[in-house]
């Protein structure tokens, strides 16, 4: 099961260690439920996704989790940011990413939300809907996109996909020359396109459906308005493996060399230009960095099922309950002792939907014991509520044996340093 964990994770004296650092050792000073989060495994995907499109433009999508402390690291590796919110704007600000890697998105972006894209001069900002002409313009934005929605049904769950038809993003492909003629007549730089097919994805199939889209539409937009697209943002959505029996996705690197590779061949066949990349992942960066530290409480038998309740649940991991999203367990303190039966893992929630693990094969476990779910990098603490007012974990950034508070418990944004 390790190989769901962090790069940097191994069994010490029957002990998970990630990042050098002992997760009971963890645990006993910072409290539970706690997130921990391995540098090193960040940056290792951060250079996947590079290595796959050296010529591209990596942003991390920001909304897997918005956190000044992660986002940092990654832009220390090069990386920019895809901001969709001006909450998001200001914690790309706070860490350090340069406006020249600035995306900034968004299905309603309010006037507000525009203004402050243009006073920090962003990079690009993705128009979701024909009426941002105009406004974009008027906010005095300069360099923009068009989402483009291809009527693609991605093989993820229907919650989270968003490049089909009646999706709420973008616009039609029948419907972009008219957006980009008037974008042009604005006075924007209409610089190209973008499209984005929805999360956790695990092959390459529904990228390249939306490349051969794309290609005939951009065909078309030469031969009718002399345009083509200098940039093409192929969103992100690349999954990560949760638990042993799901498909094991590509690569960061494998994904992005296919995608882009495909891109390329399809684009010279009808004589398009070569744009230029920009992928936006948000999941494949963090997802599998992070692991979520519970302390076991009640454990007893109702029926055919015995329980396992943990002293989070679904407001610090709200996934299962939105999505049916499945994830593992390990008996963090007694990681080397063999499996004892089958338990399902809930939370404290009053809520009969407040289940983490249907199905998980564990030791015995015990009032006290500390249980590891590892893959909950992204979109949980993003995620997160105050239900039954219970506080948001905290979260660690750990490397070499040290770890650093990212989170403070029961709070939203990066501690303050010292």
């Amino acid at each position: 099961m390790l190989e769901l964990f962090p790069d940097t994770a191994e069994i010490v004296g029957g002990v998970l260690h990630v990042g050098g650092c002992s997760t009971a050792a963890l645990a006993d000073e910072h409290g539970t439920p706690l997130v921990v989060y391995c540098e090193e495994t960040v940056r290792a995907a951060a250079r996947s996704w590079q290595r796959g499109a050296p010529d591209a433009t990596i942003v991390y999508g920001s909304k897997a989790l918005p956190n000044a402390g992660l986002v940092r690291a990654l832009v220390e590796e090069g990386v920019g940011a895809d901001v969709s919110t001006l909450g998001e704007l200001r914690i790309a600000q706070a860490a350090g990413v340069p406006a020249s890697k600035l995306v900034v998105h968004g299905n309603n972006k309010s006037d507000e939300e525009l203004a402050a894209a243009a006073e920090v001069d962003a990079w690009l900002v993705v128009m979701d809907e024909p009426g941002e002409v105009e406004r974009c313009a008027a906010a005095g934005v300069k360099r923009v996109l068009l989402r483009i929605t291809p009527g693609i049904e991605a093989d993820t769950h229907e919650k989270i996909r968003t490049g089909h038809a009646g999706s709420k993003f973008g616009v039609a492909p029948e419907e972009a020359p008219e957006v980009i003629d008037g974008a042009r007549a604005a006075g924007l730089e209409m610089l190209g396109l973008h499209v984005h097919l929805g999360s956790q994805l695990v092959d390459t199939g529904a990228a390249r459906s939306a490349v051969e889209r794309l290609t005939g539409l951009c065909a078309d937009a030469r031969a009718r308005l002399d345009w083509t697209p200098a940039i093409v943002n192929l969103g992100g959505g690349l999954g990560i493996r949760h638990v042993l029996d799901e498909p094991a996705p590509p690569s960061p690197e494998e994904y992005a060399r296919a995608v882009s590779e495909r891109l390329q061949a399809a684009w010279a066949a009808v004589d398009l230009p070569r744009p230029h990349l920009v992928f936006e992942p948000g999941r494949s960066l963090v997802g599998r960095a992070g692991l979520t530290l519970y302390r076991v409480g009640v454990v007893k038998r109702t029926g055919e099922t015995t329980w396992v309740a943990v002293d989070g649940g679904m407001s610090d991991n709200p996934r299962p309950a939105l999505y049916g999203a499945r994830y593992s367990a390990l008996l963090a303190t007694r990681a080397d002792e063999p499996p004892g039966g089958v338990f399902a893992v809930c939370g404290k929630h009053c809520e009969s939907g407040d289940v983490l693990i249907e199905r998980a094969e564990l030791p015995a476990p015990r009032r006290g014991d500390l249980l590891a779910i590892p893959a909950t990098g992204a979109y949980t603490l993003a995620m997160a509520s105050g239900y039954n007012a219970v506080e948001r974990p905290a979260a660690l950034l750990v490397v070499g044996g040290r770890a650093r508070a990212i989170l403070r418990r029961g709070q939203t944004e990066e501690p303050s340093p010292a």
